[in-house]
């Protein structure tokens, strides 16, 4: 791997899609939209709203990352710009290092705005340190930017990549206990969450947020994730060739 290399791929990444008006208007307003929706449900009740803002948190920076991640990087593909990279002295692993980090800065700002605006404007109290949950809202952010990019290999055009939604993050959503404890479920469902990584994120931040946990109390659910981060990046490097 080069780093020049890398940086001048996740540089384009930036350039161009920071040159997308309406993809930026999204990626800044379509998570205040939803965290203003979710405000206005719990209105009336604070201390639901303090119980299940971990969760959905995490849900909804896993589900815009993947979004932007997997229509962003479909798009290289249909363009045939991904394949003209391929046919150059660039590595793969040049090239997917460097469209991680491209996409991860935008995607970065989406679950900094969900974060900012959750705590600042929907007002949820939390016990942890603010930079603890911080930290660990952005390893699952890794985790969602390689989700998109494997993801959207397997897509031939960006309806298929959200058709993915009910396959990849559905089950996610229902199994990771931010609808009803993992604990509660029928014993097959809990060994199907064990392999979610959505799971891990929720539990951590619920840690961080409701019981004033450390990153050390939540160590075991970072090093799940970052787990994840490589295998779905190991992933992504065996099948980026396919066309």
């Amino acid at each position: 791997m080069s780093l020049d290399r890398t940086l001048a791929i996740s540089l384009r990444i930036v350039n161009q899609i920071r040159g997308d008006h309406r993809s930026m208007a999204l990626i800044v307003v379509a998570p205040i939209i939803v965290m203003s929706l979710v405000g206005f449900s719990f209105a009336d009740q604070k201390g639901v709203l303090d119980r299940v803002a971990p969760a959905l948190m995490a849900v909804f920076a896993m589900f815009f990352t993947f979004i932007l991640t997997g229509v962003s990087f479909l798009r290289e593909r249909s363009q045939g710009t991904l394949e003209r990279l391929l046919t150059t002295p660039i590595g793969r692993g040049d090239i997917l290092v460097g469209y991680l980090l491209g996409f991860l800065i935008f995607a970065a700002i989406q679950s900094v705005g969900i974060l900012l605006f959750t705590i600042l404007a929907l007002q949820v109290s939390y016990q942890g340190d603010l930079w603890q949950i911080f930290v660990l809202l952005m390893v699952l952010t890794v985790v969602a930017v390689n989700l998109g990019i494997f993801i959207s290999t397997f897509a031939r055009n960006e309806f298929q990549v959200v058709q993915f939604i009910p396959i990849v993050l559905a089950p996610q959503i229902f199994l990771s206990g931010v609808i009803l404890p993992v604990e509660q479920m029928p014993g097959y469902f809990q060994a199907i969450a064990r392999v979610l990584p959505l799971r891990y994120a929720v539990d951590g931040l619920r840690g961080i947020m409701l019981e004033g946990q450390g990153l050390g109390d939540v160590g075991m659910e970072l090093a799940v994730l970052c787990t994840f981060a490589i295998i779905l990046m190991s992933l992504a490097a065996m099948t980026v060739r396919r066309t």
